[in-house]
């Protein structure tokens, strides 16, 4: 899980992993939290699949600053 502090709030990034099949490779995917002073403010769903829990945070935190930045 990544986090970094954006204009007041902390932002989530979240890679959870996904394996549909024992033969297919591990694949993650994204969701995003945004919490200020502990209380959860919103959480997104699924975001996408991702070849990596790295991509996959990443998708996670720049769905959250987005959604900052559309609130503001």
């Amino acid at each position: 899980m990544q986090s970094e502090q954006y204009k007041g709030y902390m932002l989530w990034g979240h890679a959870i992993l996904q394996q549909k099949e024992i033969l297919h490779s591990e694949r993650y995917a994204a969701s995003g939290t945004i919490t200020k002073v502990n209380r959860v403010i919103e959480a997104s769903g699924v975001l996408g699949e991702f070849d990596t829990g790295e991509e996959a945070e990443r998708a996670g935190i720049q769905w959250a600053r987005a959604w900052v930045d559309s609130s503001d």
